[in-house]
C-alpha cells in the first residue's frame, strides 16, 4: 500500500453511577421515554447543575489506570451546538483544563508491543436519543430525554493507530480497563461504550498527516474496524484518482458495511466554548488523589504477568483466566480452596466455561457451581475417589441441581474402583475377549493399548481406577 494510515480514536464511556452527573435522576437503562428527567437535565432556565463527585472519582480512577497525570484544576466548559436531543442547546463539557491529560496505553498486535498515546480524558453530560418511528409512510420522530445528562468520560487518543488491528487492540484494552475498575458496565449494544474513528492517510514516509474523517458513534468492535477498513479504501480511491479528502463526520452503515456522509466536521472554535458559570472549578487536592489511587484494583496486564510468574501458568491461559475481573475472581478463589493452578485453569476454561456458554452464555457470577464446590469436586478427583471421566459427569450434575459432589457421588454411586483384585478380572476377560488384539499389540502394534484401556473402563462403566487399569494391562500384556 502507497498511504500509511493514520487512526486516533475518541471513547465515550458512560459512567455507572445511580444518578446522573448534574441531577439526581436515576440513570437506569430502559425505563419509560422521558420519565427520568427534571429540570436540571431538561435545561428549564433557572435550573442550575449540581456535580456528581462519584463521576470525578471514577474520573480519576481512569486516569491512573491510564497512566495519565490528573488536573488538580479542571473546569467545566460549555460546548455550544444545537441538535434535538440537546435540551439545552449546549453541553456541559471540558475543554482547554480536562481532568485527566497525557497517558497511554500499551498494546500488542502480532506479537509486537506498541504505545498509544492518550491526549486526554474530560467529564461530560450525554445527550438525549432522537427514536424515529418504524411505520412506512411516517417520518415521524420522537426525543427521549432519559439519557440527558447522563455522566460520560470521553477518553480521546493521539493518532498513534496505524492499522484497524491496533486500533481493535486499543479499544479492547480500554474496554477492559475500564470493566475492571466497575465504572462502566461495557455494554457496547446499549451503547455504554462507544467510539468515534478519525481516520486520514498519507503517503508512505510522508510526516504530515492527511485529512480526516470522523466515523461517528460506532457501538461494536465488528463494525469500528469494518468502518475503519471501508474508510481507508474509500480515501485511497480518492487519492488515486486525483481528488482531495473532505474533512467530515460520518455515518456507517452495518447493513451495506459501507459510510456515508452525515455534515461538515466541526472545529473547537464552531462550539463557541467558554467556563461554565453555573459550575465552578473541580479542585483535587492530593489527598483525594491518593484516596483514590488505594481503590484501584490489580489490573489486567498485572494480573496476567501474575499469573504466569507466580502461578506457573502458561501465557494463553493468564489472558483467558483475566478476560474478565468476575472470570479472575471465580478462579482465583478456588485455587485458594484447591491450589493446583493449572489443574483449576482447565477446568474454569474447560467445563465451567462450556456450561457457562450452553446455558446462553450465562454469567460466571451467576454459575451455580461455586469455587468451593469446584474446589471440592477437584479434591475428590485428586484422592482418587473418582475419576477425571466421572468428575465431568459430577460436574453436569452439579450445574443441574447445585448440589455439593460427595452427595452426588454417594447417591450415583460413582466411586471409583480401585481394588486391583475387581480391576485384574475385567483386565483378563478383556484380552481374553479379543485375542486378535492382543496379537497385534505383542507383534509391536502399541496403539492397541488405547483400545484395550478403554474396554476396560467401558465393563467398570468409567468407575475403574485409570492408573490401576494401565498398570495391570502392561504387566500382563509383556509378561
Amino acid at each position: 500500500m502507497k498511504y500509511q494510515v493514520v487512526i486516533g480514536l475518541e471513547v465515550h464511556t458512560q459512567l455507572t453511577t445511580n444518578t446522573k452527573i448534574f441531577c439526581g435522576c436515576s440513570t437506569r437503562f430502559g425505563a419509560e421515554p422521558n420519565s427520568q428527567t427534571c429540570p436540571v437535565c431538561l435545561g428549564f432556565p433557572g435550573a442550575l447543575p449540581v456535580l456528581n463527585k462519584q463521576v470525578v472519582e471514577n474520573a480519576i480512577l481512569a486516569g491512573l489506570a491510564t497512566n495519565c497525570s490528573i488536573t488538580q484544576r479542571n473546569v467545566f466548559a460549555r460546548k455550544n451546538y444545537f441538535y434535538p436531543d440537546l435540551p439545552k442547546g449546549y453541553q456541559i463539557s471540558q475543554f482547554d483544563l480536562p481532568i485527566c491529560q497525557h497517558g497511554h496505553l500499551d498494546i500488542e498486535v502480532d506479537g509486537e508491543r506498541k504505545r498509544i498515546g492518550i491526549t486526554r480524558i474530560h467529564m461530560e453530560e450525554d445527550a438525549g436519543k432522537l427514536v424515529h418511528a418504524d411505520i412506512p409512510g411516517v417520518d415521524d420522530s420522537c426525543v427521549d430525554l432519559n439519557r440527558a445528562c447522563t455522566p460520560l468520560l470521553e477518553i480521546v487518543s493521539e493518532p498513534d493507530m496505524r492499522s484497524p488491528d491496533e486500533a481493535i487492540a486499543y479499544l479492547k484494552k480500554l474496554h477492559q480497563i475500564v470493566m475492571y475498575l466497575g465504572i462502566c458496565d461495557g455494554n457496547l449494544e446499549e451503547g455504554s461504550f462507544r467510539c468515534d474513528a478519525n481516520v486520514s492517510l498519507m503517503p508512505v514516509g510522508s510526516t504530515v498527516f492527511g485529512t480526516r474523517a470522523e466515523l461517528k458513534n460506532i457501538n461494536s468492535f465488528k463494525f469500528i474496524k469494518q468502518a475503519i477498513e471501508y474508510e481507508i479504501e474509500r480515501q485511497a480511491e480518492i487519492l488515486d484518482d486525483g481528488g482531495k479528502v473532505i474533512q467530515e463526520t460520518r455515518l456507517f452503515d452495518p447493513n451495506t458495511g459501507t459510510t456515508r456522509s452525515m455534515r461538515g466536521k466541526e472545529e473547537a472554535h464552531d462550539y463557541r466554548y467558554f467556563p461554565d458559570p453555573d459550575l465552578v472549578p473541580v479542585l483535587i487536592p492530593d489527598q483525594w488523589i491518593e484516596d483514590v489511587r488505594a481503590t484501584l484494583p490489580e489490573l489486567p496486564e498485572a494480573k496476567r504477568a501474575r499469573y504466569v510468574a507466580e502461578l506457573g501458568l502458561p501465557e494463553y491461559d493468564a489472558e483467558v483466566l483475566v478476560s474478565s475481573r468476575e472470570l479472575a475472581a471465580y478462579y482465583e478463589e478456588t485455587v485458594a480452596l484447591f491450589p493446583q493452578a493449572k489443574t483449576v485453569s482447565n477446568w474454569v476454561m474447560g467445563e465451567v466455561s462450556r456450561a457457562l456458554n450452553e446455558d446462553n452464555n450465562r454469567s460466571i457470577t451467576d454459575c451455580p457451581v461455586t469455587p468451593a464446590l469446584l474446589a471440592d469436586l477437584l479434591k475428590l478427583m485428586e484422592k482418587g475417589t473418582i475419576s477425571g471421566k466421572i468428575a465431568k459427569t459430577v460436574f453436569d450434575e452439579m450445574y443441574k441441581t447445585g448440589k455439593a459432589p460427595e452427595k452426588i457421588v454417594e447417591e450415583k454411586g460413582l466411586v471409583q474402583v480401585s481394588d486391583t483384585g475387581a480391576i485384574e478380572a475385567m483386565v483378563d476377560e478383556v484380552l481374553n475377549n479379543n485375542p486378535a488384539q492382543v496379537e497385534q499389540y505383542r507383534g509391536g502394534k502399541e496403539t492397541v493399548f488405547g483400545f484395550f484401556v478403554g474396554q476396560v473402563m467401558r465393563a467398570s462403566k468409567g468407575k475403574a481406577n485409570p492408573a490401576v487399569v494401565n498398570e495391570l494391562l502392561l504387566k500382563k500384556l509383556n509378561g
